[in-house]
């Protein structure tokens, strides 16, 4: 009878037990203590190492970086990149884009692209690398913030930045602040506009693609600019220097050299003329011949990224990422009203266009 009695409370125990132990991993979760347990699995620790692994790749080695960029740009973006990414050294190639889009043209050709990560003006230029086959397909966890205009939808390229082609006035000599881009074809301007020539500068053989198909232009723009004397020079700097410097009262120009000269107390204006403005990217893209594509995909991701947007913002660049302020002067492109036209047509016909305004102007 005891035996029985012993038996019998041995099993209630039990029963008691198996029952505190099945509360302890009931409904929420929950430990004595009313904090969540840790996530337990049943995963190897070998495959726990390989899902790490998969989940964070190591980022290692060197990068080929090739980019139209000013220099001191690019390499306070490097160095912002190393600081996060010490075990990647960067060796960069810079200089124009028509310059760097020929170097590698001819590095694949021969069978050896070098570069990485390219980065050069504008988004024609990557439609016709994407066409070549010669861009890597990578969604960057980035891209939900850029906008989806500006981004290739096969993740070829993305924008990184905003740089519009706005209008410059000198304020010693432009008493009244024009709000339109006919000021430029005005009659009582003749001999006073300055603008880069498509034939040199990347953004300005953009512009020429993209206000010759606006209605409000065509192509009748540059011919009123012809006959209103205008001065075609190489690139935009020049046409910051002859309009601070009062050579010229008017200037097609970046946006953000215009704003960096007024902030540094040059006698210049920057205007957005109501008509719209045309806006390059420049775009960033991974070669499909990379050697260290997990690299790749961190610099990518690195531009892309707040911090990365907050850096382009700090040397004073209009950031193409939602939420990230431009720099004092410059508009936010959500409150741009952007000219625009098909990538994909620009590229077709870049060249065809270049000759027609090279032997409407003379050459420049």
């Amino acid at each position: 009878m005891k035996r029985m009695w012993e038996k019998g409370w041995q099993l209630t125990l039990s029963l008691i037990a198996a029952t505190v132990m099945l509360a302890g991993c009931g409904a929420g979760g929950q430990s004595a203590t009313g904090q969540a347990p840790a996530a337990t699995t049943n995963t190897s620790s070998g495959e726990q190492a390989a899902q790490q692994t998969e989940a964070a790749p190591a980022v290692v080695g060197t990068l080929s970086f090739y980019t139209s960029q000013p220099d001191a740009d690019a390499a306070a973006l490097i160095d912002a990149f190393t600081k996060k990414y010490p075990d990647v050294k960067v060796e960069l190639f810079r200089s124009g884009t028509e310059e760097v889009i020929s170097r590698l043209l001819a590095e694949a050709k021969a069978g050896s692209v070098k570069a990485d990560v390219l980065l050069v003006a504008d988004a024609p230029t990557f439609v016709g690398l994407k066409q070549q086959d010669l861009l890597l397909s990578y969604q960057s966890p980035e891209a939900d913030q850029i906008p989806t205009e500006l981004r290739d939808p096969d993740g070829t390229y993305y924008g990184t930045k905003v740089m519009a082609t706005a209008m410059i006035v000198n304020t010693t000599q432009v008493k009244e602040r024009p709000d339109s881009w006919q000021v430029l074809a005005d009659p009582a301007n003749s001999g006073k506009v300055l603008m880069p020539s498509p034939l040199y500068s990347g953004a300005a053989a953009y512009n020429l693609g993209v206000l010759t198909r606006q209605e409000t232009f065509g192509w009748d723009f540059y011919e009123q600019l012809k006959a209103n004397e205008v001065t075609v020079t190489k690139g935009n700097g020049a046409v910051l220097k002859s309009v601070a410097g009062g050579e010229k009262a008017y200037g097609m120009i970046v946006d953000f050299l215009a704003a960096r000269a007024k902030q540094e107390g040059s006698p210049v204006d920057l205007i957005y003329p109501k008509e719209g403005v045309p806006v390059i990217t420049e775009p960033i893209g991974i070669l499909k011949e990379t050697q260290n594509p997990d690299a790749a995909k961190a610099f990518v991701d690195f531009v892309l990224s707040e911090e990365g947007q907050k850096l382009a913002a700090s040397i004073g660049y209009t950031p193409i990422r939602k939420g990230v302020e431009p720099p004092a002067g410059l508009v936010p492109i959500d409150q741009m009203k952007i000219l625009s036209a098909d990538p994909v047509e620009l590229e077709k016909t870049r060249e065809a266009d270049k000759k027609r305004f090279g032997e409407m102007m003379g050459g420049n």
